[in-house]
């Protein structure tokens, strides 16, 4: 068996497009990945068709050889581009073998450790505003299974924050916290907004809460100031989304700049090396929460690595979606009591239907985080895309 072709898919999904890969093999073994990279998914859609030249006729199953040498003969090694586009197309090669040999990919990793991973919602609040909007939306949410919820209160805010920007981001906190009580883990995120004295002086504000993360607090190219502002702050603290491969990874460990990890299965380089960086995490005794606010197929893959990665330890789930998500792929999610189960198919365990993404072509987006429209996330006629248990009455 060979690789005969790359090809990509990209399908406007609201707040991004999705792009997705597929590799094409001489034995009719398709397999597909996802190179999401917002705000740029033309760029990678590119980058991704290029890795043509390193990937065609060879044989699907070495993966470690293809990576090694894509990432060498690139030359600018790292970065967003380069790495989204080797994710996709090495997550292709893993559910190309593992459709071969019959088996979900988490087996060919050295099978699962668990059988469902906990989760936390993100999107639950569009399109709130006000405190009580957040709040109404809150237990809306934990009604629907969620057990923990991650939202960015801060507004337009960059670099500093004015006082009344700041009263109304944490009368936000509390009006959640009191909607959902205290079993519910509350998360806020950042988006790499702040400076160092402005996220230390959020982060002794947020520590009333008993918060399970302050996520980004700081942009993510200044890890030392990261390491410095843990060190001064008594809330935990969630970066990492941002990095792209191992060795970024390597200086973020040393520094202790987090209490947990977000590698992004779409932009490190993909399954394999994610599931690198997990082990190096776990050397250090830090959990690992991958970011995954991307489409089916990353989601796909991001399960096959807390099947079976020790220090997986939280899954971002996104609580809804464009309503046509389920004509994209053939995905199936089982979602119980705050748990997503690992999938059991072959490979990655589903399928992109091709015919369907040409109704929902490429619309361009712009980052919202600065704009005012940031909880504009899903549209009005988003829904759940996975099946949930259905509530006891008795």
């Amino acid at each position: 068996m060979k690789v005969t072709a790359i090809e990509t898919f990209i399908c406007h999904a609201y707040r991004t497009n999705w792009v997705f890969v597929k590799v094409r093999t001489s034995d009719g073994i398709d397999g597909i990945g996802e190179a999401t990279l917002e705000m740029r998914e033309l760029t990678v859609a590119q980058a991704c068709r290029e890795l043509e030249r390193t990937l065609v006729g060879r044989d699907p199953f070495d993966i470690e050889a293809f990576w090694h040498d894509a990432y060498r003969d690139a030359y600018w090694r790292g970065g967003p581009v380069l790495m989204s586009a080797l994710a996709g197309v090495e997550m292709a090669l893993w559910d190309i073998k593992g459709k071969a040999l019959g088996v979900p990919v988490w087996q060919l990793l050295g099978g699962k450790v668990r059988e469902s991973v906990p989760c936390y919602a993100n999107g639950w609040f569009a399109p709130a505003v006000t405190p009580d909007e957040f709040a109404e939306k809150a237990r809306a949410a934990v009604a629907q299974g969620f057990r923990g919820l991650k939202w960015d209160p801060f507004g337009k805010a960059y670099r500093q924050i004015e006082k009344p920007v700041l009263r109304q981001a944490l009368a936000c906190v509390e009006a959640v916290s009191a909607a959902v009580g205290p079993e519910v883990d509350i998360l806020i995120e950042g988006h790499g907004r702040f400076d160092v004295p402005t996220a230390m002086r959020i982060g002794h504000a947020l520590e009333e809460f008993d918060i399970t993360w302050f996520e980004e607090p700081l942009p993510p190219d200044n890890p030392e100031g990261l390491a410095e502002l843990k060190r001064r702050v008594r809330v935990p603290i969630a970066a990492g989304e941002r990095m792209y491969s191992r060795y970024d990874y390597r200086n973020f460990l040393n520094l202790r700049c987090s209490d947990f990890i977000q590698p992004d299965v779409s932009h490190v380089g993909g399954i394999g090396e994610l599931r690198k960086i997990a082990a190096m995490a776990e050397a250090y005794q830090l959990p690992v929460c991958p970011h995954n606010p991307s489409g089916p197929v990353a989601n796909a893959a991001t399960l096959q690595i807390a099947a079976c990665t020790p220090n997986f330890f939280l899954l971002e789930t996104m609580s809804s979606d464009v309503p046509y998500r389920s004509e994209i792929t053939t995905e199936k999610v089982r979602f119980e009591q705050g748990q997503m189960f690992i999938p059991t198919g072959p490979g990655l365990g589903l399928e992109l239907n091709e015919d369907a993404i040409p109704s929902h072509p490429y619309d361009p987006r712009d980052l919202r985080h600065y704009t005012g429209a940031l909880t504009q996330i899903r549209p009005a006629d988003a829904r759940s895309y996975f099946t949930a248990a259905k509530p006891n009455k008795s």
